[in-house]
């Protein structure tokens, strides 16, 4: 039982070292992210319409 609680005063003070980021932080990560996931998707289906008309006439 001197271990679990040894443990979880360790979990707690491991956690007050823990920086979170900010709304402000998350905010700009996520538009970053939709903004990078739809350039790719863009550049993708640009490819991919590429690749379909020039297999298509080849066919």
């Amino acid at each position: 039982m001197e271990k679990l609680i040894q443990f979880i005063k360790d979990a707690k003070v491991e956690l007050d070292k823990v920086i979170f980021p900010t709304k402000v932080q998350v905010r700009q990560a996520f538009v970053a992210v939709i903004l990078v996931v739809t350039v790719i998707s863009i550049f993708l289906a640009l490819v991919d319409m590429l690749m379909s008309a020039i297999v298509s006439s080849t066919i």
